[in-house]
């Protein structure tokens, strides 16, 4: 998987963890091991490609392929870890859920765009 099929599948889960974020409700119990081996076990692949999509995407930088900023580049990936967690355990404001979100797909499209 290249770099912008890597972005793309992101920009889809992305999608789907707001989509869930929206219409869940919190889990009544914040240490329930059930929910949390659930979580772990849809985001631990999500994880793996964020992990593997920032290294390619710093190599591209490094390369002058993409107009970002490394710095940017390890946000997003922070922003995204973010937004992975507060979209099962729905622990924050919606302004600051969608400010993250926004954030981290303004430089998946600008990614995409420049590849």
């Amino acid at each position: 998987m290249d770099l912008k099929e890597q972005t793309e599948e992101l920009k889809r889960e992305l999608n789907l963890l707001k989509d869930r974020f929206e219409n869940n409700e919190p889990p009544e119990n914040k240490r329930d091991k059930t929910f949390f081996l659930n979580v772990k076990e849809y985001t631990a692949p999500i994880y793996r490609l964020l992990e593997v999509w920032e290294e390619a995407t710093l190599k591209t930088v490094k390369e002058r392929k993409v107009n970002l900023h490394p710095h940017q580049v390890t946000s997003t990936r922070e922003n995204m870890e973010l937004l992975l967690m507060h979209s099962f355990y729905i622990d924050v404001k919606r302004k600051r859920y969608m400010e993250l979100n926004h954030s981290v797909h303004f430089i998946f499209d600008q990614l995409i765009n420049e590849l």
